[in-house]
């Protein structure tokens, strides 16, 4: 007869593992995550002012201005739900930001981020050159328009573009008789834009600046005698194969705040024209299409949204320099 096959037994639901519920396995990771923070309580105790005050004063102010977008508020009476309409209205209705705010700031954009850029790093790579006290007084030098204050800058370079005789570059144009009447900077539409680029990359030496320096400075000098060895013949290819290759932290963060300082760029304008809107427009960028709707028009729900789109638009060109500069390893 033939042998008999027996039948594997079957699993009763008690003998089947059990599975853990979504909520038991939220509950798991918190008792973990917290089980973690207490085991490097030390460290944590260490980093909390730093991330309190980013909690109270970063943190929460952008969620809040997050929420706020989605609401019609005027700082009077309760914010009230509109859903995505403020963003329709931007996007769609908006005539003032499609036709000038977004095609000046992209203009400004272009010149004063790629423009600084290279400006700090051909400047870094030229002082890093000089002996050190030479150095330390350029580096000072370049450095320190990012210190002052808008209205203080404003008012230099007011007396370099003021619209009459007095100014020194209608003085010199009208001296050499290239021109035949004083040309108004500040208040013609065609000129305060390029006047805003202009002064713009000349306070554009900040942080970034001093970045691009300490990583040129901090290259391993090991790593030019090894190049020299290997055929690099001259400082330029030295500065393509070497420097540039070795300090791109530095490069990535000089490009982040390269972005940061071109995109919050807007009191410059009226300060110049002395006034917001600026005439004709010329001059509007997205900060000061903020300020319009949040300190003139008290239309805060308006004002947010527009405030999240530059958040977004400064996000955007991060990633796109992180992928740039940013470590390829992991």
């Amino acid at each position: 007869m033939p042998s008999s096959v027996q039948a594997p037994p079957v699993a009763s639901k008690s003998t089947l593992p059990k599975q853990r519920s979504g909520t038991e396995r939220a509950a798991a990771k918190i008792k973990f995550l917290l089980a973690e923070v207490w085991k490097y309580r030390t460290s944590y105790l260490f980093i909390a002012p730093f991330l309190l005050l980013f909690i109270v004063f970063i943190l929460i102010p952008v969620i809040c201005g997050i929420l706020l977008s989605f609401t019609d508020f005027n700082a009077m009476e309760f914010p009230k739900w509109v859903g995505w309409l403020n963003y329709q209205n931007l996007l769609s209705q908006d005539t003032v930001f499609l036709q000038y705010v977004l095609p000046n700031t992209f203009k400004f954009a272009l010149f004063v981020g790629p423009l600084g850029y290279v400006c700090a790093f051909l400047l870094a790579a030229v002082i890093a050159q000089l002996p050190r006290l030479a150095r330390t007084g350029f580096a000072l030098a370049m450095y320190a328009p990012s210190l002052t204050a808008g209205i203080a800058m404003v008012v230099v370079w007011q007396v370099m573009f003021t619209g009459d005789r007095t100014g020194y570059i209608n003085s010199f144009l009208l001296r050499w008789g290239f021109i035949q009447q004083p040309i108004l900077f500040v208040l013609d539409s065609k000129w305060l834009l390029p006047v805003m680029i202009l002064v713009s990359i000349w306070a554009s030496m900040g942080i970034g600046f001093l970045a691009i320096l300490a990583g040129i400075l901090n290259v391993d000098k090991q790593l030019h005698e090894a190049g020299r060895i290997d055929g690099i013949a001259n400082k330029l290819q030295e500065l393509w194969y070497i420097t540039i290759p070795s300090m791109k932290p530095q490069l990535l963060f000089a490009a982040i705040m390269s972005i940061v300082h071109t995109l919050k760029t807007g009191g410059i304008g009226t300060q110049l024209s002395g006034a917001n809107p600026t005439p004709n427009y010329a001059g509007q960028l997205m900060i000061n299409h903020i300020d319009d709707y949040a300190f003139i028009r008290f239309e805060l729900g308006y004002a947010s949204a527009i405030s999240v789109v530059l958040l977004l638009l400064m996000f955007m060109l991060s990633r796109v320099f992180t992928s740039l500069f940013g470590s390829k390893e992991g």
